[in-house]
């Protein structure tokens, strides 16, 4: 029986000893509500002293540029084509015309030279460039048309002739022959100048872009020699109505340099750009009106827009990109330092003996704890986000105009809000301190707790970042997500000020399944601090040589813990890093071979990605791979339930996830191409089943049910370890769905590997249930059932459908399959024995370490 009244002496006893610590008081209190105003500060001090240092935008050819509408003023673009016309300065122009000595200094004029002196170098390499790419649009044509002159000839070679048409036409055979072969020539000669020619390209556009890197140059416009002339051509024969024989647009085009990779280069392109546009613009204008011709005539539609944002809109919007993320980083942060000092601290200062020997039980310590930890996540939380609100309101009334203007008053969000807020913030800092402590007790020292605690930081870190996509809305799937689903709904409250109410429905799953990860990961941290060899565990010091020196000579029976866990890493990092190549290598694939080529990679991932690592490592780093991937001939009865169990099963997760299709995203279509190969009557069934069946029943049962499985349930604990490695064969599958169904089966094919302490039932189980899935995928869609069968299955949209009555039965049969699994456990039991409840322990884990 728990006594509250031990947990809160322990919980005042460890928050006095916190707030007696100045770096947590700090932290906690302190940094919050002094960073953010001094943030601002700063952002407004560096607002005022910020000036951006002008770009050079070199032009040539401004003599062939029109005098109206005035393109260049001085050294600088005509200020009216900005919308800000303050940018002007922004851009300082350097051109070829001629410029009064008086008005440059002697630095400047030698600077101004030598920065013409590189844009006539570049304009001459420009050029050399451009004539190989002419060069290359003319050669492509040539060569495709002289390969659709050889494609035809050998089609008219291949067509059958009559003998009176082979004794007749014998010159004409000669002289397609001679024809194919001059081709031939014509088609080598062609592709050797192409490749010469790509490469002359690659040299040039090469050269061409480290000149430009290296210059001073951040944009450079070509202006082509009689453009104003053209341009007043254009626009007197459009003032007379005179019909234009060429295109201007493809006959005269200034050319623009600019490097995307330089943001210098990229900034001032953007404003040029803009200038440019704007130029334009004015140019069609004067057109239209010396034609006489409506100004809106380029653009018949034109449609209004009307901006219905408010101001408390705009801030709702602002506050949702800002609350969740750092409701989420402080939470975890709040929880980061007290539980290392909790949990590490307490072994370094020697502390951790005498409250262990106090009256409280280790749940009542670590459920303190727990809650001193929660307290100041929630803590920091509140004050970071309260600091920070208040902060930028502030800042939005002293700036004033700018990118600020547009938020307008800046309101805080609504009581409702931040009631959801504060509701939201309890379980998600549960989860992160229960998440902490468990880590910082694992760990002997302070600094070997960050260690633990900073991946977890930056898993929280990429969720956030996922969650902040404007693309990304809370639904029923995202809603089971830990810490997605809290920073969803949150964003979705913050967001709909009019009809937050429909988000409502999401709020119990979020709270639900929050505090159910919470309990999760407190029952964690309670296990671990129940444990001796975590409590005392002595620094570990890592060599290389030492522990491959230790894997070669000290082998267990079984693998470690921690080799199933890196088993299991070790397929998700091969799965991620072949992913593309297996793609790549199916597109390339001609369409008529591509279903039988996915089925020949999917084999050999199956072989080197799943089993490969599993057998290595069950061979090279155990004594006894016949009992860790228990290979071993398991008694008649396990048999037939590997035979039974996957008919039975097979209809109530088919009906189950079917039924779950709402709470799923939609399946990608890699996936949905895959299951329409399984059902594809034009490819071989046995091709299928040793694709999509036998292979995986094989790799994917010695992987999981056997090394991870082994070492996951090394030290006893069979419940933990069939749940693991069932989580784990579900996170290989990746796909939401796939995930949820696979892991439902590892349970299954767990507990039948545990208790039959063999490998074999649950290959026959795979096996079986995933051919299943293929020949009902094959069964025609107009199939009717009939001869009593319609009371059992129907053929429906989504393909055979499995009735109630059949459910029911398949329940009930499962049921009793999967209850005398587990009985065997216990009958090897003897009930005279009084020690019993141990023999039955004992043999109930002895199925996942001892030999038959």
């Amino acid at each position: 029986m728990i006594q509250w009244k031990n947990i809160k002496l322990i919980l005042m006893r460890e928050l006095r000893d916190q707030l007696r610590d100045r770096r947590t008081l700090f932290m906690v209190a302190i940094l919050p509500l002094l960073l953010y105003p001094a943030m601002g500060i700063g952002m407004v001090q560096m607002t005022v002293m910020f000036s951006e240092q002008p770009r050079n935008v070199v032009v040539l050819g401004t003599k062939d540029l029109p005098q109206h509408p005035q393109l260049l003023q001085g050294d600088q673009f005509v200020s009216n084509w900005f919308i800000n016309p303050a940018d002007a300065e922004k851009l300082r122009v350097i051109t070829d015309a001629s410029v009064a000595a008086e008005e440059l200094s002697p630095e400047e004029e030698k600077e101004r030279d030598e920065i013409l002196e590189q844009a006539r170098d570049l304009k001459v390499d420009l050029k050399q460039h451009q004539q190989f790419l002419d060069a290359w649009d003319q050669l492509v044509p040539q060569l495709e048309q002289v390969q659709v002159k050889l494609d035809r000839l050998k089609e008219q070679q291949k067509k059958e002739k009559t003998p009176e048409q082979k004794s007749q036409q014998p010159e004409d055979e000669q002289k397609l022959r001679e024809e194919e072969k001059q081709l031939a020539a014509e088609q080598k000669r062609l592709t050797e100048e192409k490749t010469r020619l790509a490469e002359e390209i690659t040299r040039s556009n090469d050269h061409l872009s480290k000149k430009f890197a290296e210059s001073q140059i951040q944009v450079l416009i070509l202006i082509p020699q009689n453009l104003s002339r053209e341009l007043e051509l254009v626009s007197q024969k459009l003032a007379r109505h005179e019909p234009i024989d060429f295109d201007p647009a493809v006959s005269l085009r200034p050319l623009v340099l600019e490097n995307t990779a330089d943001e210098k280069s990229r900034l001032a392109f953007t404003r040029v750009q803009e200038v440019m546009d704007a130029w334009e613009n004015a140019i069609l204008r004067d057109r239209l009106s010396r034609a006489r011709l409506p100004a809106s005539l380029p653009t018949p539609i034109n449609p209004d827009v009307i901006d219905l944002a408010q101001d408390d809109q705009l801030a709702a919007n602002l506050w949702s990109k800002l609350f969740p993320a750092m409701l989420i980083i402080m939470a975890a942060t709040g929880a980061f330092y007290p539980a290392i000092d909790l949990g590490a601290g307490e072994k370094e200062r020697g502390t951790m003996e005498t409250l262990l020997i106090s009256p409280a039980r280790r749940t009542e310590i670590v459920l303190g704890k727990f809650l001193t930890v929660m307290i100041f996540s929630v803590s920091t939380a509140l004050l970071n986000l309260a600091s920070m609100g208040f902060t930028g309101r502030h800042m939005v009334k002293v700036v004033g105009d700018g990118a600020m203007s547009k938020i307008g008053d800046l309101s805080f969000p609504s009581p409702s809000a931040l009631f959801w807020i504060v509701v939201l913030l309890i379980p998600l800092s549960a989860l992160f301190s229960a998440l902490c402590l468990a880590l910082a007790t694992f760990a002997r020292s302070s600094k070997e707790g960050q260690y633990y605690l900073t991946p977890l930081l930056m898993v929280t870190l990429g969720l956030t970042v996922f969650c902040l996509s404007p693309a990304v809305e809370i639904n029923a799937f995202y809603s089971m997500m830990p810490i997605v689903g809290v920073a969803l709904l949150l964003k979705g409250m913050l967001l709909s000020t009019v009809n937050a109410g429909a988000l409502y429905v999401y709020a119990i799953p979020v709270l639900v399944t929050s505090i159910g990860y919470s309990l999760l990961a407190l029952w964690w941290a309670i296990d671990q601090f129940q444990r001796e060899d975590v409590l005392f565990r002595e620094a570990e010091r890592f060599e290389v040589g030492l522990w491959l020196k230790h894997l070669m000579r000290t082998k267990d029976a079984l693998p470690s813990f921690a080799e199933a866990g890196f088993c299991f890493v070790i397929i998700m990092l091969l799965q991620f890093a072949l992913i593309n190549t297996i793609r790549e290598a199916i597109l390339t694939a001609p369409e008529s071979q591509r279903a039988v080529r996915s089925m020949l990679l999917l084999m050999i991932q199956q072989l080197a990605i799943i089993a490969t690592p599993a057998l290595i490592m069950g061979i090279m780093l155990t004594t006894s791979v016949r009992k860790t991937f228990r290979l071993y001939l398991p008694r008649l009865g396990f048999w037939g339930v590997g035979l039974l169990l996957p008919f039975m099963l097979h209809p109530l997760s088919l009906e189950l996830s079917l039924s779950l299709q709402w709470f799923f995203p939609k399946l990608p279509a890699g996936a949905a191409a895959i299951i329409k190969e399984m059902s594809d009557p034009s490819q071989p069934i046995w091709l299928i089943l040793l694709a999509f069946a036998i292979a995986p029943g094989i790799c994917e049962e010695l992987a999981f049910r056997g090394f991870i499985l082994s070492g996951f349930g090394r030290k006893g604990r069979v419940w933990l370890a069939v749940i693991l490695s069932s989580v784990a064969f579900g996170a290989m599958h990746q796909i939401p769905q796939q995930v949820f169904n696979a892991t439902l089966m590892g349970l299954a094919l767990g507990l039948i590997a545990v208790h039959s302490r063999s490998l074999f039932p649950g290959i026959v189980f795979h096996v079986i249930y995933n051919s299943l899935s293929i020949f009902r995928g094959r069964i025609p869609e107009n199939w009717e059932p009939t001869n009593g069968l319609q009371y059992f299955v129907s053929m429906q949209a989504e393909g055979l459908r499995y009735s109630w009555p059949l459910l029911l039965i398949c329940a009930a049969v499962a049921f009793f399959l999967l209850r005398w699994t587990i009985l065997q456990s216990k009958a090897a039991v003897n009930p005279n024995s009084a020690s019993t409840d141990a023999l039955v322990s004992s043999s109930f884990n002895r199925r996942l370490t001892d030999t038959k």
